[in-house]
């Protein structure tokens, strides 16, 4: 035991020790929860006597649910699941056909666009992956596009739903950050969260013009109307719930309530789904909202045993070692691509951002400019194998095995890291809205 506690003593034994304790675990199938407590503990035995440590785990793990801004989290996954349920993806889907439906590869632009809007609503990449995807492959298959292709243009494109807002990723950050403008954050998502579908589509737009994929929709100006008006309804949440957030009407708490009442309304305007149905939605939403909720309790003891250990001053000892703006915001990034490449998306907000964010503004980038980097970031990680959820996700839905996705998604991530660089060091396109707003 003695060893253990000398060699604990330098901040970098203490780095390899916790997060080797936690790839274990991983690795071993623990779920991610428990692996984050359990080697924060042992840990965190180096430090503080066993008794002590569990005292202040358990009170990590309760002062870091005690915030009203998380409210918003169940709320807004409550609202988007109602809307996945009730109807509106189909309408959305429709609309973006008719936005997209005279381009090269039509269907896959269709595809992408609807992604947009349906994380527009739900906030959700995973969500979004599910429903469109689901909706659009058998579609795209019927044109004689290839199932790969597909597939990958709706994986990379599914990341988008947790840039534009409202995003639960954008909610953690505000979270774990000290209290960054959540209003600031939803605002500077718009601009990114746009970047990257337009990539997306840049890229499904070239392979599709090799390959000869035609355009799909020659809608008549009435058919247009028609369209327009049935997705209306569910556009105007996006109004709402932003602009009152905008307009200082209500907070993002309230928003996320509010956006569940009009979710519910249109759900049952439309009829699109039974009683039984709700229930499941009320089910479904609790769990999830469960276990994020304990990934954040858990999340909070793994902060506090890092900053006990050492472990940010020793990360940012190391990266601002190197002299140069650029390098630096270089190293920062890739770093968080291999972690999105191993960790899930809210895991990693939660246990990194206090590690970076620091070293960010010792740079001089504004919080804001650097929640967005991150959660754009790791949306790519989340696309990515092995860990990668939207990538599982999109390969259910469209029937295919991961490595049959590989190949065709590599050219989109190539292009969605450049897309990630203009984020970096181009700040308006992260800042320019939320002080054209008086945000910031």
């Amino acid at each position: 035991m003695t060893f253990y506690l000398d060699f604990m003593a330098d901040p970098l034994h203490a780095t390899w020790v916790l997060f080797g304790l936690f790839a274990l675990l991983l690795a071993i199938g623990t779920p991610i929860s428990l692996s984050i407590i359990v080697a924060s503990m042992l840990v965190g035995v180096a430090y503080l006597p066993a008794d002590t440590m569990l005292f202040v785990s358990t009170q990590k793990m309760f002062s870091g649910l005690d915030s009203f801004t998380l409210l918003a989290i169940p709320f807004f996954i409550l609202a988007g699941d109602i809307m996945n349920k009730g109807g509106i993806a189909i309408r959305l889907i429709d609309l973006a056909r008719l936005i997209g439906g005279r381009l090269p590869g039509a269907l896959a632009h269709t595809n992408v666009i609807a992604n947009m809007l349906f994380g527009a609503i739900s906030g959700s990449s995973i969500a979004a992956a599910a429903a469109v995807g689901g909706t659009m492959g058998p579609l795209q298959r019927q044109a004689g596009y290839a199932p790969s292709y597909s597939a990958a243009v709706n994986i990379a494109s599914a990341p988008t739903g947790i840039l534009i807002p409202p995003s639960g990723p954008l909610i953690l950050f505000s979270l774990v950050s000290g209290g960054t403008s959540i209003s600031a954050l939803f605002v500077a998502g718009y601009l990114p969260g746009l970047l990257m579908g337009l990539t997306v589509m840049l890229v499904a737009g070239v392979i599709a013009r090799r390959r000869g994929y035609r355009n799909s929709l020659n809608a008549t100006p009435d058919e247009a109307l028609r369209i327009v008006l049935r997705a209306l309804p569910a556009l105007c949440l996006v109004v709402v719930v932003i602009g009152g957030i905008v307009l200082g009407v209500f907070t993002a708490t309230e928003a996320a309530a509010v956006a569940v009442l009009y979710a519910l309304m249109l759900s049952l305007i439309y009829r699109m789904a039974t009683p039984r149905e709700y229930l499941q939605i009320l089910k479904r939403s609790a769990v999830l909202t469960a276990s994020i909720l304990f990934l954040i309790a858990a999340s909070g003891v793994m902060s506090y045993v890092m900053t006990i250990a050492g472990i940010p001053d020793l990360i940012a000892e190391a990266v601002l070692s190197v002299d140069n703006l650029i390098a630096v915001f270089l190293i920062m990034n890739l770093c968080l691509l291999v972690i999105g490449f191993f960790i899930d998306l809210t895991p990693a907000v939660l246990i990194f951002t206090p590690i970076f964010l620091p070293i960010a503004q010792q740079m001089g980038m504004d919080p804001v400019q650097f929640g967005i980097m991150l959660i754009f970031n790791l949306g790519v990680g989340s696309i990515t194998p092995p860990v990668g959820s939207v990538l599982f996700v999109g390969c259910s839905v469209s029937g295919l095995r991961i490595d049959q996705v590989i190949r065709p998604i590599l050219p989109f991530f190539l292009a969605l890291v450049l897309a990630l660089a203009l984020v970096t060091y181009v700040p308006w396109l992260s800042l320019g809205l939320p002080h054209l707003f008086g945000l910031m």
